[in-house]
């Protein structure tokens, strides 16, 4: 799906707080579709500590997993945002109601520093720098990162944020594609 040259940093977000057929809970849909993403970019993924918090808005629903994952590539960022989309169907995920519970969340937060404003994607995503449960796992991958239209790094941003309901549940891993 890419090619090498003009590779860019692809941080992908990525939450869940629903299990799904034959996996147990959030954390398995998690990895499961992790591979699926690996495997489809034919990338290996950094992926960040996994993070349990509240949902947002609050709400009785259960608690979510969150992380960001990271790959470096060079490919058409619309054709990554179709990727996610057929990974959070393929994995159940049903767009309802705003803020719904979801078996899998996948995001594209950025792609370098490239700057889109399309009808179906927007980057940087327009509310990550709002979010604690993506800024955190953010500088677990890439904390140099910088939001080109607010000009701060994530590590700025992510002090400008409450993250005092963040839980971390698992380290840092990388998931690389299977052959």
């Amino acid at each position: 799906m890419q090619s090498h040259e003009n590779s860019a940093p692809c941080l992908i977000a990525f939450g869940s707080n629903l299990p799904f057929a034959g996996l147990e809970d959030s954390q398995a849909v998690i990895r499961a579709g992790l591979q699926r993403l690996a495997n489809r970019l034919d990338a290996e993924l950094s992926v960040s500590a996994l993070y349990q918090s509240e949902p947002v808005p609050p709400s009785d629903q259960p608690l979510y997993i969150n992380g960001v994952a990271l790959a470096i590539g060079a490919w058409n960022p619309q054709e990554i945002m179709s990727v996610l989309l057929e990974i959070e169907r393929d994995f159940g995920r049903e767009r309802s109601v705003a803020n719904a519970a979801r078996t899998l969340d996948l995001d594209m937060i950025a792609y370098g520093n490239r700057e889109l404003d399309s009808e179906h994607l927007t980057l940087p995503h327009p509310r990550m720098h709002l979010r604690g449960f993506v800024l955190k796992p953010l500088c677990d991958v890439q904390d140099d990162w910088h939001h080109p239209k607010l000009d701060r790094s994530a590590k700025q941003l992510l002090a400008q944020v409450d993250i005092s309901d963040l839980r971390l549940i698992v380290p840092p891993f990388r998931v690389p594609p299977e052959s």
